[in-house]
């Protein structure tokens, strides 16, 4: 293979592709703000006035889940650990089958705006505040990440000031959010879904065609021991293996579409219970595109530089900027291509930092603000609504900064999730399968699993595992024109992470970093996850558990599965709880129900939200 020329640069066409990418968003947000008379309502605002269909929610959480931690940080991924990243197929699968049948069925049918008030009524308000405060720590965390990756593209390629594009990220972000409520973050997404696919078919098409076809890109691969899909090591310090990736992905990416309030808000906004599963199950096969397309781009990074490593050769500054790296130099001549990904992995950004914004907002008003300020009007809520995004905006700006410090992308994301998304799934787990699970036992379980996935997950930070537990593979650059010192070589091959602030350098290795400290950062979720419902079992057994009176509509129960088949019968009610049958063309979204209607065994009507 000839050694690649010089990268180009962005020219005027790349600038309008982008620019019109980010006009047409905020278009979107300006259009929504005064469709059918604006935001009148807070339900407006954050959950599109319940009436979604299935496709363009399947699209919205799609775009969610490919922000440009996956443009950006999959193809590095599989560059330099391999293609078992793909394994994730069979996880996606295992993770919408959980959350469509475990979890969707009891929120879907409590009408609930917040996934958190779910806790209040199966537990108490303690237990509910402190799964609101764990959510708004770790999306705000998380969404500094994804703001600074795509800032991250623009520095590499196109010379964007690095602060610059993360402000005016989260700006774009924040303004047809603030604008447009929830049904502005799920038509946005579902043009930027269109973008993004625009982006990976564009390096996709060309990467193939200039290293001569795709044979001959998968025989580099392989050649290079990229075709690694089958390792069954069962030991859980490997970093990834197939139950790695099968078990502690599961758990990582439950706790996400699970229980996590950024998704779950948009599929319980659908107008049937029918539409909210077949979202998630659409929404599988754009998973699997989005899987396939990364992984093949990964592949096609490799062979166009398995005999010159950009990154080794200082050519860029860390793994994340390959794939900017590779669609400079293959798309140069065509004008308008290099914008069209970086709008791509833009994009990416905008549809997960907006979902978060308007979840933070929805969180905030249903969970800290209603339940103490009752007398508000559904005006004043809207307003208030709008007003937190505003504030969230500002907040996940100010948290890329830390971003900057937190080493690579993926593996930075995932770890966030895992360390307080697993703590909440097993709080979520507990309250849904375990019937004689109490308050005292959810409140301990909680504390446990969230101090032990803390305690691991830092510590992965401070001493990071080893090669051998990550087992990144060989980078050459004897195929480049400078020469390079051998130890210099290695050392940068070598080294599993971009180094973050807060690694401790030149330390006695220990039994404790060289075992706890190397699990899998997939398995941190599990950690968490496991302990929660372990302690949360444990402790609720002798504090009477046993002896409280729950409500059947707090858990799964077998009805739950059983309305799965009501579609193919006629005129039936659609779920148990409901007094009167669906009409044509209406709803049977249960928020509609309980402003009329008293659920059995409660006191007091109503106000459209708390049962």
């Amino acid at each position: 293979m000839d050694t690649p020329r010089g990268i180009g640069t962005f020219v005027v066409w790349d600038y309008v592709v982008f620019a019109g990418m980010l006009v047409i968003s905020a278009a979107i947000g300006i259009y929504y703000a005064f469709a059918g008379g604006g935001q009148q309502t807070s339900k407006d605002f954050l959950m599109g006035g319940r009436r979604m269909t299935a496709v363009p929610v399947a699209l919205s959480l799609t775009a969610s889940f490919m922000s440009a931690v996956t443009v950006l940080g999959t193809p590095s991924e599989v560059y330099r650990f391999g293609a078992i990243f793909s394994i994730f197929a069979f996880t996606y699968f295992f993770v919408v089958v959980i959350s469509a049948e475990v979890f969707l069925p009891v929120f879907y049918k409590l009408g609930i705006t917040s996934t958190y008030e779910y806790l209040e009524l199966r537990f108490n308000k303690c237990v509910r505040l402190c799964g609101t405060v764990l959510f708004i720590v770790q999306t705000i965390l998380y969404t500094g990440i994804v703001i600074y990756a795509p800032a991250l593209a623009l520095n590499q390629v196109t010379g964007f000031d690095l602060w610059g594009a993360v402000v005016a990220t989260g700006v774009v972000c924040t303004f047809y959010c603030t604008l447009g409520g929830l049904k502005a973050v799920v038509w946005t997404d579902v043009f930027q879904v269109g973008i993004m696919v625009a982006g990976f078919a564009s390096v996709i098409i060309q990467a193939v065609v200039m290293q001569g076809g795709i044979s001959t890109i998968l025989n580099d691969a392989y050649d290079g021991g990229r075709l690694n899909f089958w390792n069954f090591n069962p030991n859980p310090l490997q970093r990834h293996t197939f139950w790695t990736i099968i078990i502690g992905g599961t758990f990582t990416w439950t706790g996400i579409y699970g229980v996590n309030q950024s998704q779950v808000q948009r599929y319980i906004s659908c107008k049937s219970r029918f539409q909210a599963k077949l979202s998630l199950y659409i929404n599988l096969v754009g998973l699997w595109a989005i899987l396939t397309c990364s992984v093949f781009c990964g592949l096609a990074l490799y062979s166009r530089y398995r005999d010159c490593d950009p990154w080794t050769a200082k050519k860029v500054s860390a793994p994340d900027q390959l794939m900017p790296y590779l669609v400079l130099d293959i798309l140069q001549d065509y004008p308008g291509l290099p914008g069209l990904f970086v709008a791509c992995a833009y994009s990416g950004t905008l549809s997960t930092v907006s979902s978060s914004i308007n979840a933070l907002a929805a969180v905030t008003v249903e969970d800290l603000i209603k339940p103490y300020f009752r007398s508000l009007s559904e005006r004043s809520l809207s307003w208030i609504s709008q007003g937190m995004s505003v504030v969230y905006g500002a907040l996940c700006i100010g948290m890329a900064a830390l971003a900057s410090l937190l080493g690579a992308l993926l593996q930075a994301a995932l770890s966030v999730f895992g360390m307080v998304g697993g703590p909440l799934m097993g709080l979520f787990t507990l309250g849904i399968l375990v019937p004689f699970a109490n308050s005292i036992g959810a409140l301990v379980g909680l504390m446990a699993g969230f101090a032990i996935s803390l305690w691991v997950g830092i510590g992965a930070q401070i001493y990071p595992p080893l090669p051998e537990r990550t087992l990144p593979l060989h980078l050459d650059i004897q195929g480049c024109n400078s020469t390079y010192n051998e130890t210099n070589l290695m050392t940068t091959t070598e080294m599993p992470f971009a180094t973050t602030v807060f690694q401790i350098y030149n330390v006695q290795r220990t039994p404790l970093m060289d075992n706890w400290y190397s699990l899998s950062y997939l398995y941190f979720s599990t950690v968490g996850t496991l302990v929660t419902l372990l302690v949360g079992i444990l402790v609720s057994l002798p504090t009477g558990g046993r002896k409280q009176n729950l409500d059947p509509r707090y858990i799964l129960t077998k009805e739950d599965f059983l309305s799965n088949f009501d579609i193919f019968k006629k005129k039936k009610h659609v779920l148990s709880y409901k007094s009167h049958p669906v009409e044509d063309g209406g709803t049977d979204n249960p928020a509609f129900n309980h402003i009329e209607l008293n659920f059995s065994g409660q006191s007091g009507k109503s106000n459209g939200t708390h049962l």
